[in-house]
C-alpha cells in the first residue's frame, strides 16, 4: 500500500515539475531575449532618481532624470518608497527589478486563477499558474513593463491580492488603498467597492464585505498620504494642489503607446488636446462599465466585476501606456475559463492575439509625434486595446438581450 500511494505521489509531482520547468525556460528565455533587445529599463532610473531626490532633501517635482528627461509623476509618497533602490549599484537594481517583476508575474497569474475560478487549490492550481506565466510573459504590456522595469504587475497584485481574500478578512482593502496612494487609477476600485456595498446594504440592511473592504483601502489610502505629507510636506503640497493637474507631465496624449480614450481621440482629432469631447467620452464609457462592474459583483461574479473596473480605470484615465495594460491577464484568464459561454467561440483567441500582436508599435512613432497625422488603418492599430475593450463591453452589454430573444 505504501509503495502505491508513493506512486500515486510521484505521477502527481511530474505534472507540476513539467509544468515549473516549463515557465523557467520561458522567463530564461524572456530574460535573454531582454538583454538582446537591449532594453534600457528606463523607468526603474527614474524610481531611482526620485529616491535620490528624497534621500538628499531636494524638490521632487523639479527633478529630472534619464537622457528623456523624464519627470515625477506619483505622489510623494512614492518617492519615499523608491529609496531602498539607492542602496544598491544599477546593474544589481535592474537585475533585482527584473527577477521582482517575473515572481510577479506568477503572483499575478495565481491571483487570477484564484479570482475566476476559487476552486483550484494545491498542485493544480501551482500546474496552471506555470503553464499560463510562461506564456503570458510574451504579451505586449508585460514585455513592456518589464522593459521600463515598471511597478505596474506590483499594482495589479496589491489589487488582486485584496480580492482574492476570505470574506470577512480584515486585511482586505490594504492592498487597493496602498496601491491608490502611490499611483492613483486604482481609486476606482474604492468607487465601485462603495457603489456595490451601499447598493447591497440598501437590499439587506448590515454592513458587508463590499463597504469594509471599501473603508479599509480608504482608511490605508488616507493614512499612507498623511505619512508623505508629514515626511514630505513641501512636495506633497506642491503635488495635491499643483502637479496632480499637470496632466502634460507624464507625456503627450497622442503618443501611440497611450492606449486610453483620451490617446485614442487626441489622434482621431489630430490634436494633443481633445478637452471636452475626452471628457465626455469617459463618463459615458465610464459610467456604463461601472454599471455592468457593480451589476456583476452584485450577482455575485466577483471576477468578471474586478475585471471590467479595471479596465474600466485604463479607459479613462488620461493616459494609460500600453505597459499599464497588464490586466490583460485576469481578462485572458477569465476569458478562456468562460470560452463555453463568450459568444463567439473565438473571442478569448482573438484577444489574446491583440495583446500578444504588438500592433500599436506598427505605426510611426518617434519625437516628430508622427501620431498627429495618422490614417484611419494607423488609428486602429494605436487604438487596439481600447477597441478591443470596447467591443467586449457592448458583447457582454447585448449578451442578456440576445439569450432573451433566443427563449422566445
Amino acid at each position: 500500500m505504501t509503495v502505491s500511494v508513493l506512486a500515486r505521489t510521484r505521477a502527481r509531482q511530474w505534472p507540476l515539475a513539467t509544468a515549473a520547468a516549463a515557465c523557467l525556460l520561458s522567463f530564461i528565455a524572456f530574460w535573454v531575449a531582454q538583454r538582446l533587445a537591449h532594453v534600457n529599463m528606463l523607468d526603474v532610473m527614474v524610481y531611482r532618481a526620485e529616491g535620490e531626490t528624497v534621500r538628499a532633501g531636494g524638490d521632487l517635482y523639479a527633478m529630472r532624470a534619464t537622457s528623456a528627461n523624464l519627470a515625477m509623476t506619483y505622489p510623494p509618497i512614492a518617492g519615499l518608497l523608491f529609496v531602498p533602490l539607492t542602496f544598491v549599484g544599477v546593474p544589481l537594481m535592474r537585475t533585482l527589478a527584473t527577477a521582482g517583476n517575473l515572481l510577479l508575474v506568477v503572483a499575478l497569474v495565481q491571483l487570477s486563477l484564484q479570482l475566476v475560478r476559487p476552486s483550484l487549490s494545491g498542485a493544480r492550481l501551482w500546474r496552471t499558474t506555470f503553464w499560463v506565466a510562461a506564456v503570458v510573459v510574451w504579451c505586449e504590456p508585460v514585455w513592456t513593463t518589464l522593459r521600463y522595469g515598471q511597478i505596474n504587475l506590483l499594482i495589479a497584485v496589491a489589487v488582486l491580492w485584496d480580492f482574492t481574500r476570505r470574506e470577512g478578512n480584515r486585511w482586505a482593502g490594504v492592498g487597493i488603498g496602498l496601491a491608490t496612494a502611490v499611483k492613483l487609477t486604482p481609486g476606482l476600485f474604492v468607487v465601485f467597492l462603495l457603489a456595490a456595498g451601499l447598493l447591497q446594504w440598501r437590499r439587506e440592511r448590515r454592513w458587508n464585505q463590499w463597504l469594509r473592504t471599501a473603508a479599509t483601502a480608504t482608511a490605508v489610502f488616507l493614512g499612507t498620504t498623511l505619512a508623505g505629507a508629514l515626511i514630505l510636506p513641501y512636495d506633497s503640497r506642491r503635488f495635491w494642489t499643483e502637479t496632480l493637474f499637470e496632466t502634460g507631465r507624464v507625456g503627450f496624449a497622442e503618443e501611440t503607446a497611450n492606449q486610453s480614450l483620451r490617446g485614442v481621440l487626441a489622434r482621431l482629432m489630430h490634436t494633443d488636446d481633445p478637452g471636452m469631447w475626452w471628457a465626455l467620452a469617459a463618463a459615458v464609457l465610464g459610467g456604463a462599465a461601472m454599471v455592468l462592474a457593480v451589476r456583476a459583483a452584485l450577482r455575485g461574479d466577483k471576477a468578471l466585476a474586478v475585471v471590467v473596473c479595471a479596465v474600466t480605470a485604463l479607459m479613462i484615465s488620461p493616459i494609460s501606456w500600453s505597459h499599464h495594460w497588464v490586466w490583460c491577464v485576469p481578462l485572458l484568464v477569465l476569458l478562456v475559463d468562460r470560452r463555453d459561454r463568450v459568444r463567439p467561440a473565438w473571442t478569448a483567441g482573438a484577444v489574446a492575439l491583440v495583446f500578444a500582436s504588438f500592433a500599436l508599435w506598427w505605426v510611426p512613432h518617434d519625437p516628430g509625434r508622427p501620431e498627429l497625422d495618422q490614417n484611419a488603418g494607423q488609428m486602429l492599430l494605436s487604438a487596439v486595446y481600447p477597441l478591443t475593450m470596447t467591443a467586449l463591453f457592448v458583447g457582454y452589454a447585448l449578451t442578456p438581450r440576445r439569450q432573451a430573444v433566443a427563449k422566445e
